[in-house]
């Protein structure tokens, strides 16, 4: 060992200065994230347990001295909210049927048959999704009202349908081509026909992808507002979307008892969502990033 040697050894890089791991900041962002989503939630939940006159006297900021249950009862009853309700079911319902039947088949065709005009098809059903609704709104209107169907369910019902139909082809087109080949060629020779082979293997294994597409679909039609306010005038047909409007005055809100029926309306779609969460995880990593 040389004496040049010996302080080339010695010679150490410097030490890095320790700092917050990147693991930290993330999980500081993520709960300041989560804190700032609940601050608004937080507010009208506590809100819907106080009066009005308590609002207005001591501010929206402050803790109320006692919960009442006023404003829930004065939203169903006043709120109309017992009629709102089950309308908003007997259009998200059918709604929903009519888009994942129509959805599954279309996109068991896409993806198990090679047909002339198969890719233009698929390029409509992605076109139609990335079509902004608002320019349809006039078409749609007088559409409606040249099939006679204007001010009626079955209006509400044909455009959700129509609308959602492009989206669930697609995400159901890419989870079946994901089902492996074989099992439908054993179908096959053991004798199944297509629509045997659709309904008793194709849909059992893609129900985590009809789960997932449920649960969005769901909760897309029935928090929908704006068809529902173009398309139906009659007040004993309105959903509880646009029922909640008619409870803002054009001089006085009564806030608690609005706060109080928009949390009754969320409750569909969060049970909606905690009763399918574990297919909706699963179908949308499993299907959505396939082509």
């Amino acid at each position: 060992m040389t004496a040049n040697t010996v302080p080339a050894a010695r010679t150490a890089a410097p030490a890095r200065r320790a700092g917050p791991s990147p693991r930290l900041l993330l999980y500081v962002v993520v709960y300041l994230l989560t804190a700032l989503w609940l601050v608004p939630v937080m507010v009208a939940l506590v809100t819907s347990f106080r009066t009005n006159s308590e609002i207005i006297a001591q501010g929206i900021w402050s803790l109320p001295h006692k919960l009442s249950f006023d404003s829930f009862v004065e939203a169903w009853n006043r709120g109309g909210l017992s009629h709102y309700l089950p309308n908003s079911f007997i259009i998200t319902i059918p709604s929903l049927i009519i888009t994942l039947f129509f959805s599954s088949l279309a996109g068991f065709a896409l993806a198990r048959f090679k047909f002339p005009g198969e890719r233009l098809i698929l390029f409509v059903f992605v076109a139609g999704m990335m079509l902004p609704f608002q320019i349809l709104l006039l078409p749609v209107f007088r559409l409606s009202n040249w099939l006679g169907i204007y001010n009626t369910y079955l209006a509400v019902i044909m455009i959700h349908s129509a609308f959602q139909l492009g989206f669930c082809t697609f995400i159901l087109r890419n989870y079946m081509r994901t089902i492996p080949g074989e099992i439908l060629e054993a179908a096959r020779m053991d004798g199944c026909g297509e629509f045997r082979i659709y309904g008793r293997i194709m849909l059992p294994l893609s129900l985590p992808a009809i789960a997932a597409i449920a649960t969005l679909e769901f909760t897309w039609i029935f928090n929908d507002f704006l068809w529902a306010l173009i398309l139906i005038q009659n007040d004993a047909l309105k959903p509880v979307t646009t029922g909640l409007a008619a409870l803002q005055g054009q001089y006085i809100q009564d806030w608690t008892v609005i706060i109080a029926g928009s949390l009754i309306a969320t409750m569909p779609t969060v049970l909606v969502f905690l009763f399918l969460q574990r297919y909706f995880i699963q179908g949308l990593t499993l299907g959505a990033t396939k082509g």
